[in-house]
Formats: structure tokens, C-alpha cells, sequence
């Protein structure tokens, strides 16, 4: 009985510092709205479920990402952006090793920004230089505000005797994840390459979905991982329209906040109380807040904008069920499973 009220008090908790935290990160985003503002809710939910315990380890590596996010920003002004097939082979190789490091519990947040850098920064500095900088420092703004918001509600809202003992060893042996890694730069890489060249710009956010979700289909059943994926995301887009309906009738930042952390207490209960529906639940919730914080943080047609974002969703879905299902047919000896 005892040990039942123990695990409920600790599942309230996180539930309460999930919803606290996103609430928060989405009411800074909202009020001062700085570049890449709505990066930092999608962050802070992502730390909190990621990394359940407060740590300096933990602090450290999100830390050492701003600053490679600030660095690489800087770099990219410098005019490698006019070389493009140099600045191809950077991308490239910069992703490989991210997608290398995803794959180690201690390193996969580190990894998840990195990747968010190295596409966006350069993607944008192409046709202007100087807004790597910028858009650098709004990534690293964004993720210094998650890390304070992280810090914060696990002081306050502390975890009942938790000892941080360590990172968890990665379960994959070093040629298993290079061997991840190639199959995930097969599948994102020709995406970047081909928006790259053609700097289709409304199509942004499509490539960084496909980065970022391409290192979660790299196993033997990776159609059937595409399509929980799919339905993932079509049940997050699905719920940001109705969300975006409701806020087009109060058109409020305290509205707006409240609402999210309501959805976040909901989303949470899901995620914290079924750990077996847990990915699909923080999977659709991240699409939300991305939907939404892009949506309405950008200027002109924001209906428009909410609709072209949920057909890139779907393009998204209908890539990566295809390349999947390439990857899978193939008979190639270098795909074959490696167990160095």
C-alpha cells in the first residue's frame, strides 16, 4: 500500500513539473517572442522526459550545446556558405557524427540540438550570413531558457530521494551505431542535399523532421517504426488544428498558455501513467507545440501558415514510410545488421 502511494507522489510529480515547465516555456516564448522563441517549450518538454533527474552532468551537456550552437553560428558568417559542396561535405559529416552521438544516453540531447544547428544555421546563412548569427543565438536563447525552466522545476518540484547515478551505457556497440548512422544519413541526407540546392525555404521544417526522426527507423522493422511515426504525428497535427481553432477564438497570451498546460497535464498523465503509449503521446505533443510555436510566431497569413505546415507533415509521413520501405528491399552487403 505504502510503496503504491509512493509511486503515485512520484508519477504526480512528474506530471505536475512536465506541465509546469511547458507552461512556462511556452508564456516566456509567447511574451518576449525572440527568434526561434518557440524552440524552447519543444526543449523544455524534451528535457523533462529525457533526463528525469537534475544533474550537473545533465546541466553540462545541454550547456556545452548552446555553446556549439553559438560557435557554429559565428562560423557560418565567416563565408563558408559560399562554397557549397565544402559546406555539403560539413553538413554531412556534422550530421553523421550527431547521429552517432543520439545514440548515447549521455550525449542524445547534445545530439538532437546539434542536428537542429547544423541544418538550420547554414540552410538559413546561404542567402544571408549575417542571420546565422541571429538565428544561432535564438536557438541558444531557447535553450538556455528550457535549461533554467529544467533546473527550476526539478528544485521546486523536487524527486523523492533521487540519486543521479550515472548515464546509462549506450546498448549498441561502436560498429552498431555507425552502422545506425550510415542508414540514417541514407535517409535524411538526399532530403538536405536537394533543399539545400534549391533553398526551399517554406520547406524547412520538413528537413529538420526528417533529420531528426530519420536515426529512429534504422532497425529491421523500420516501416512498421515509419508508420507509428505517421500516426504519431497525424494524431499530433490533427490535435494542433483543433488547438489552433480554439485559440483563434481568444486570442490571448494568458489564454494561449493556460490551454497549453492544460494539453501538457493531459499529455503528461498519458505519457507518465502509459509508459507503453508513452512515445506516441510525446511524440504528437512535440508536433503540437511545434505547429502551433511556429505557426504563430510568424508573420502573415497564420491560417495559411498552419496549413502548409500540416501538408509538409504529411509529405514527411509519406517520405519516410518510402525510404523505409527502400531501405528494407535493398540487399546491399554494407546494410546488412552489423554486430562489431
Amino acid at each position: 500500500m505504502s510503496d503504491s502511494i509512493v509511486i503515485n507522489q512520484a508519477i504526480e510529480s512528474k506530471i505536475l513539473r512536465y506541465t509546469v515547465g511547458v507552461g512556462l516555456a511556452v508564456f516566456l516564448a509567447a511574451w518576449i517572442d525572440w527568434p526561434l522563441a518557440f524552440v524552447a517549450p519543444v526543449f523544455t518538454a524534451k528535457f523533462l522526459l529525457d533526463k528525469p533527474n537534475l544533474s550537473k552532468e545533465t546541466i553540462y551537456e545541454l550547456m556545452i550545446a548552446m555553446v556549439v550552437t553559438m560557435l557554429l553560428g559565428l562560423f557560418l558568417s565567416t563565408g563558408i556558405t559560399h562554397y557549397p559542396i565544402p559546406l555539403l561535405v560539413m553538413v554531412g559529416l556534422m550530421m553523421m557524427w550527431g547521429y552517432y552521438l543520439f545514440t548515447d544516453p549521455k550525449w542524445n540531447l547534445f545530439a538532437t540540438v546539434l542536428i537542429i544547428a547544423i541544418l538550420m544555421l547554414p540552410f538559413m546563412a546561404i542567402s544571408n550570413p549575417g542571420m546565422s548569427v541571429l538565428l544561432a543565438s535564438g536557438l541558444a536563447s531557447s535553450g538556455i531558457v528550457a535549461i533554467v525552466i529544467f533546473a527550476l522545476v526539478h528544485i521546486y518540484i523536487p524527486e523523492k530521494e533521487s540519486k543521479f547515478s550515472g548515464f546509462a551505457p549506450s546498448p549498441l556497440t561502436k560498429g552498431q551505431r555507425w552502422y545506425a548512422s550510415i542508414r540514417a544519413m541514407l535517409i535524411s541526407f538526399p532530403v538536405v542535399c536537394f533543399f539545400f540546392i534549391f533553398q526551399i525555404s517554406e520547406a524547412l521544417l520538413t528537413m529538420m523532421f526528417i533529420a531528426l526522426l530519420s536515426l529512429m527507423i534504422t532497425s529491421e522493422k523500420s516501416v512498421k517504426l515509419s508508420a507509428f511515426l505517421v500516426i504519431s504525428n497525424s494524431i499530433g497535427g490533427a490535435m494542433a488544428i483543433v488547438v489552433f481553432s480554439v485559440l483563434g477564438l481568444v486570442p490571448n497570451i494568458l489564454f494561449y498558455t493556460l490551454f497549453i498546460s492544460l494539453l501538457a497535464l493531459y499529455m503528461g498523465k498519458k505519457i507518465y501513467t502509459e509508459p507503453n503509449k508513452a512515445p506516441i503521446f510525446a511524440t504528437a505533443f512535440s508536433t503540437i507545440l511545434v505547429l502551433l510555436g511556429s505557426t504563430l510566431m510568424s508573420s502573415g497569413d497564420i491560417a495559411g501558415n498552419m496549413w502548409i505546415r500540416i501538408i509538409q507533415l504529411v509529405v514527411i509521413g509519406i517520405y519516410m514510410i518510402i525510404a523505409s520501405y527502400f531501405l528494407e528491399t535493398r540487399r546491399w552487403s554494407f546494410l546488412k545488421k552489423q554486430s562489431l
